[in-house]
């Protein structure tokens, strides 16, 4: 939900000028991913109630995500989140109950694995690093506000791991994401905090580099999902053998173009409202802030050139209600 002044107060009953609906948690990450033409598979359990039928006909049929290593189950509810999105971030207040399924079975062969950070990884997390996929670790909110930093022993299994500075600082118990962001580098190949407007920064022991690139100034609507958008643009030009400003940058442009829509894995932006970014950035006036820019995001020439079929294509975005069966495509090619 969007558009509320302030944070709803007992007694009291506020009204929102936006809603969306839509699948969320991992699923944000699995939009993202194939929306930026990356084939990719999701591992999760689905209830069969309506919001389970909803997310499952929504990311495989709509959104093109493999889904056939995911589990259907009965007498379940679906793990539902209502986002109150005000004041340029989000409150979220989630029901769930565990999924009654064990863990995947199958890991198919991939290039890299989204998961999330545990002290003890699953072993389907080990089989997939042991298959040659770079595992991308991020980390949710701790609801315990414990911040135990046992948890940080899974990061041995992981190339890259990719929290916000408010889990990086009270993770590693520093005052400041530069600080978090070099207590992460020395159990990591690759450390990423994010700051939200403010950008993100990161060190990559691989090639040695280290990075810290602003944040986009852009109208933000609804910030739900956005670091999970930004995890699949990073993951996207680490595929592409990007140097880490430009793979800062890109994650940086995905989650901005993101909070301008509702909701969130279907507020992830396409190739097509990727270019029409760059295209409207080049066209405008030239300030000194935007000239930056121009030459910041510059690499965007080459990549926007190697997705031609991507930038003409529209996306589908979050509407109020669940969509039933007959407002999605029945088949037929993948709207990127």
């Amino acid at each position: 939900m969007t558009g509320l002044d302030s944070e709803p107060r007992l007694g009291t009953e506020v009204w929102t000028s936006g809603m969306g609906s839509c699948p969320g948690g991992i699923a944000n990450m699995a939009v993202a991913a194939s929306r930026l033409g990356l084939s990719t598979s999701l591992s999760a359990a689905f209830s069969t109630d309506a919001y389970g039928e909803f997310c499952w006909r929504t990311l495989g049929e709509q959104e093109g995500v493999d889904l056939s290593t995911s589990y259907r189950v009965q007498d379940w509810h679906s793990p539902v989140t209502v986002s109150l999105a005000y004041g340029g971030d989000r409150a979220m207040v989630t029901h769930e109950h565990p999924a009654p399924v064990d863990e995947p079975t199958e890991v198919p062969a991939a290039r890299a694995a989204l998961v999330h950070l545990a002290a003890v990884p699953q072993p389907w997390v080990l089989r997939a690093r042991e298959q040659g996929s770079l595992v991308f670790a991020d980390v949710g909110w701790d609801a315990s506000t414990q911040w135990n930093p046992d948890v940080l022993a899974g990061l041995e299994h992981c190339h890259a791991f990719l929290p916000n500075h408010v889990e990086a600082m009270r993770y590693t118990r520093t005052d400041d994401a530069a600080a978090a962001v070099a207590a992460l580098a020395e159990r990591v190949p690759v450390a990423v905090v994010t700051c939200g407007p403010d950008g993100a920064l990161a060190v990559d022991a691989g090639t040695g580099e280290q990075a810290h690139v602003p944040g986009l100034r852009l109208d933000a609507l609804d910030a739900t999902g956005a670091g999970d958008v930004f995890g699949a643009g990073f993951l996207t030009g680490t595929l592409a053998g990007w140097g880490l400003a430009d793979r800062l940058s890109f994650a940086n442009l995905c989650a901005g173009l993101s909070v301008q829509q509702f909701g969130g894995s279907l507020s992830a932006p396409g190739w097509g409202d990727i270019a029409d970014w760059w295209s409207h950035l080049r066209r405008g006036p030239r300030p000194s802030a935007t000239a930056q820019l121009v030459v910041q995001y510059g690499f965007l020439d080459g990549v926007l050139a190697a997705h031609p079929s991507g930038t003409d294509r529209a996306v589908r975005r979050a509407t109020a209600t669940l969509a039933v069966g007959n407002d999605l495509p029945n088949g037929g090619p993948r709207s990127i």
